[in-house]
């Protein structure tokens, strides 16, 4: 064999095992992405669960636990937060979301007259603290809030703690009642209430699951908004009509009997 054919045969055979080191190299390749994109997924699907898992754990934890109702509360499961004295002839019942605009609006307008005939012994209302606005726009103001009311309620500072935080209500889509130390700087405008023990009723959620109650009891009510407001079991919030001063003509003829 010349010396030319044996140098074309080992030219040959070097080519050919460079390409199949080329070929290892890339088999040593795709077998790696493989692996390593099993990992991204193994991790990612991880993740996922982790994040469902703790999601899951927030649901139950919000609310869990038995229902707390704050003190003096009345009505069925003792959901309704009394103002006013028991034997006053008409009952304002409001279902309202310390988060919820028209509620504000509602009470910018109406609190002056609700705050007349009450302390006249006419007119006691029964009010309901739901979280519709969580539910709709996402985060616990409405939670956290109406928590911090009925820890008023046990400290009997209820009245003056709700016109606190109507008076101060954030912009609908803006969470900040979802921040407890805001809520317990709320309680310093409101005399005596700024307690240890409301301190800690706000930070613990006391009531929480009570809220929770509540506002599961709105859902199946068959209501449709907050505010709603009933007085003998019709809705004047949407009677286009009803003005203070016709609400107040109202409950004073009642009283007269």
């Amino acid at each position: 064999m010349s010396e030319k054919n044996r140098d074309g045969k080992r030219t040959a055979r070097e080519r050919l095992a460079v390409e199949r080191e080329k070929q290892k190299s890339a088999e040593r390749r795709r077998r790696a992405l493989i692996v390593g994109a099993s990992v991204v997924c193994v991790l990612g699907l991880a993740a996922v669960i982790g994040v469902l898992a703790a999601n899951a754990g927030k649901k139950k934890e919000t609310g869990a636990g038995p229902a707390v109702a704050p003190s003096g509360a009345q009505g069925k499961d003792s959901l309704a937060i009394p103002v006013g004295k028991d034997g006053a002839k008409s009952t304002l019942t409001v279902w309202e979301d310390f988060r919820c605009p028209a509620c504000q609006a509602f009470e910018v307008a109406y609190r002056p007259t609700l705050h007349e005939l009450t302390d006249a012994g006419k007119l006691r209302t029964e009010y309901h603290l739901v979280r519709l606005i969580d539910g709709n726009l996402g985060g616990s103001g409405s939670l956290r809030a109406a928590n911090a009311a009925a820890c008023a309620q046990d400290a009997g500072r209820f009245r003056d703690y709700h016109d606190v935080l109507y008076a101060n209500q954030p912009k609908e889509t803006d969470d900040a009642f979802a921040n407890n130390d805001k809520l317990i700087e709320l309680a310093g405008k409101v005399k005596g209430l700024d307690t240890p023990a409301f301190r800690a009723c706000v930070k613990n959620g006391t009531h929480d699951a009570w809220v929770d109650k509540s506002n599961q009891a709105f859902r199946t009510s068959g209501l449709t908004g907050t505010p709603t407001v009933l007085l003998g079991g019709k809705n004047i919030y949407q009677d286009q009509t009803m003005t203070p001063a016709k609400l107040k003509q109202m409950v004073e003829a009642a009283d007269r009997g």
